[in-house]
């Protein structure tokens, strides 16, 4: 091997080493404020508690030791993962930032704040229907037949199925944009697979609540205008893309 190559190779493996050892540095960072962020939740737990409680018309009870520290950990677990999903993105985009242009560190930049709030929005909606429709729905099918006993790991359980699995679907416009943008996906596409997309969707609400129609139909028609809000997203990324791309061949055939 001549001396040429053997200095590319040298150069390509400190480049591999590098970034290996920025990317190390940047999961150390986020994993740094999720341990401040688990601390912190587990300071205000009592509070936390509180406000998810404060709604309820029923006691929740503890059935050994277990579910006492279960509850710390989940409420603190809880505010260290929304905390930190910010800063996660903030470190990937930061990793991956040297080899974007400018024009697309200014549109990637974007997508910190949009991921973090859609997930506290998704987070907000899927409560509030918990509260509001799955569990009054449920607590009338009871209608005195039996008493009542709620366990405080039993309902937080419950209700993180619910609520989680909305805080993800409402990622769906970023991730449709992303996509977009890297050109495996295109509006067009998600055109004409909407009635599976549709079905898809509906199917996640008749998991995600109890066997009613009405609550099922209340749980996916804003699925499905979030399908449609992501398809016009997708539209205006693809067109601008298709714009850059034609400028650029213009730019080309002038030279």
């Amino acid at each position: 091997m001549s001396e040429d190559q053997q200095q590319t190779e040298n150069e390509k493996e400190m480049n591999i080493t590098g970034h290996l050892s920025e990317l190390r540095n940047r999961l150390i960072v986020t994993a740094v404020f999720f341990v401040l962020f688990f601390i912190l939740g587990f300071v205000y737990v009592k509070d936390i508690y509180g406000f998810f409680v404060n709604d309820l018309k029923f006691t929740l009870n503890v059935i050994s030791p277990g579910e006492i520290i279960w509850v710390y950990f989940t409420m603190a677990g809880l505010v260290a993962v929304i905390g930190t999903i910010p800063i996660l993105f903030l470190q990937i985009w930061l990793f991956v930032k040297p080899g974007l242009t400018p024009a697309e560190r200014k549109a990637s930049a974007a997508y910190i704040p949009a991921v973090f709030l859609l997930f506290i929005g998704g987070l907000a909606f899927g409560y509030i229907i918990f509260i509001k429709l799955i569990l009054p729905f449920l607590l009338s099918l009871n209608d005195g037949m039996f008493n009542e006993l709620f366990t405080v790991d039993k309902y937080f359980k419950f209700l993180l199925r619910v609520t989680i699995p909305f805080a993800i679907l409402f990622e769906i416009p970023i991730i449709a944009m992303f996509l977009t943008s890297l050109g495996i996906l295109t509006p067009d596409f998600m055109r004409k697979t909407r009635k599976y997309a549709y079905f898809v969707l509906i199917i996640i609400g008749a998991i995600v609540t109890p066997p009613d129609f009405v609550l099922q139909i209340v749980v996916a028609i804003p699925l499905i205008i979030l399908y449609e809000i992501s398809i016009s997203l997708s539209r205006i990324v693809y067109r601008k893309k298709l714009k850059k791309h034609q400028e650029f061949m213009e730019q080309d055939s002038f030279e």
